[in-house]
């Protein structure tokens, strides 16, 4: 294990937290607001603390997988163990496990809150805009920021983006990591403020559509408002709406848009993810018209909405969806565990990993009719390595292994079985409202500081896909 090129890596992402932190300061001197202090004071911790680590001398600069695995897990711990401070100290968060869940909820862009409306509207705009701006930093992940600035390892640092990218499959897109970490950013920034200038267009007020553009990007969605979006008009619901679903696809087929390689784009993930959207209104809206005694008008202003923000993993909401009927509410639970694409902002498990075990699945029950039948897995008409297949399996085990030891661990407390289920759903799929005292009318702030350190690994460990997180607790990693 090379600790010093961990402790130097770590104290880049450090000191460039540092950095995000005056995104807030300045919110705070520009509204004239105490919190301005708690920033300052909170960004020199930072820089101290950062500067600190890169005292540390290095002779091997390469990041081979097991460091990056481990630089991945700790970065994004020691990140929310430091952006919690501000909370904290302006007492908005007195609680520093609540202040931790809460950002660690930003980072991972879950949008899961230990807070209720009046707590929300009663922030500072510096705090406020801090919980959405982890949203957008945590969303395309921070380690790809940095590597977009900063040389940070040698030439192994392909595998700190695998390990921190979202999918079970991650490619460069042009020859040097450091490049193709850029040209997301690009794509990321230039989406981000497109949807930032409509929600203008729409009359949408300045400070509430910067936020709402971060959240919906980093598919987060803490919002600024004790009632979400739902006092929003028509028109920048549909907005976000489709912003939530361009989010949620690969961004590696925005690329190869620009390229007009269209076939390439529209790939067998995106398709199926289209597919997987409409079905999943066309349900949720039938439901609602013969079941649930909406009208039409008002299941197509709800149904759209509520499956982008679910299926996305963003959690913005337009209506209490614990009022719908069971079907369309387990739809909904079934579009947490499917998630939006690889390589997209997204959470969940990612339509791609379904899409090869169901084809995996398809070619073992082939093997059964026909022992002799050699077929090998394709996706897009490529041959799916055994490589990537071992890995998929091992992560369907290790995910739903930690789903089930977390909804045992959660309902200790004795909340009932929907609750414990969604919550921990909700978070491990890092899509922040679940259903009953978790639902979209309730927070997670009744839990137990026990209870919401459980929640807050099911977060990170969704987030960076569960082996980074378990790597941590290995003997095997930390020998030299």
């Amino acid at each position: 294990m090379n600790y010093s090129v961990i402790l130097r890596t770590l104290g880049n992402m450090v000191l460039f937290e540092a950095l995000f932190l005056t995104v807030p300061l300045v919110t705070a001197a520009i509204y004239w607001e105490a919190a301005f202090w708690m920033y300052l004071i909170t960004i020199a911790i930072c820089v101290a603390v950062g500067a600190l680590c890169l005292l540390i001398k290095s002779k091997d600069k390469n990041v081979y997988s097991k460091e990056a695995f481990v630089i991945v897990a700790l970065g994004w711990i020691v990140m929310s163990l430091f952006g919690a401070l501000p909370f904290v100290m302006t007492q908005e968060i007195p609680s520093y496990v609540d202040a931790l869940f809460e950002t660690v909820s930003g980072f991972t862009t879950t949008g899961a809150s230990i807070l209720n409306g009046s707590q929300i509207e009663s922030m500072s705009k510096a705090n406020l805009m801090w919980r959405s701006f982890t949203h957008w930093l945590g969303g395309m992940g921070v380690l790809v920021f940095i590597m977009a600035f900063l040389p940070l390892s040698g030439a192994k640092n392909m595998n700190i983006l695998k390990a921190e990218s979202p999918g079970p499959q991650v490619s460069k897109i042009v020859p040097r990591v450091r490049q193709t970490a850029r040209i997301l950013y690009i794509i990321y920034t230039t989406l981000t403020v497109v949807e930032l200038v409509l929600l203008l267009v729409g009359g949408m007020p300045l400070f509430d559509a910067i936020t709402t553009s971060f959240a919906t990007a980093g598919t987060g969605g803490f919002a600024v408002k004790s009632d979400s979006l739902t006092s929003y008009s028509p028109y920048l619901k549909w907005v976000v709406t489709i912003f939530m679903l361009l989010f949620s696809i690969n961004f590696n087929s925005y690329f190869l848009l620009t390229k007009r390689k269209w076939k390439e784009a529209l790939n067998a993930e995106v398709r199926a993810f289209i597919i997987i959207v409409f079905v999943a209104i066309g349900i949720i809206i039938a439901n609602l018209c013969f079941s649930g005694g909406y009208t039409f008008a008002q299941a197509v202003g709800q149904a759209p909405f509520t499956v982008a923000s679910i299926i996305s993993t963003t959690g913005f909401v337009v209506n209490d969806f614990n009022l719908w009927p069971t079907l369309s509410k387990t739809v909904l639970v079934w579009l947490m565990f499917i998630g939006a694409c690889a390589g997209s902002t997204g959470g969940g498990i990612k339509v791609s990993r379904w899409l090869m075990y169901i084809r995996s699945t398809t070619n073992e029950i082939g093997h059964i009719i026909h022992p002799k039948q050699v077929k090998k897995i394709t996706l897009d008409k490529k041959v799916v390595e055994h490589d990537v297949v071992r890995s998929l399996n091992a992560f369907f085990v290790a995910f739903f292994v930690i789903f089930g030891l977390s909804v045992l661990a959660v309902s200790i407390e004795g909340y009932d079985f929907t609750t414990n289920f969604s919550a921990v759903a909700a978070t491990i799929n890092n899509v922040g409202p679940g259903l009953n005292l978790v639902g979209p009318a309730g927070n997670f702030g009744f839990f137990s500081a026990p209870t919401k350190l459980v929640l807050i690994f099911d977060m990170l460990a969704g987030r960076l896909e569960v082996f980074p997180m378990l790597v941590l607790f290995s003997p095997k990693t930390w020998k030299k």
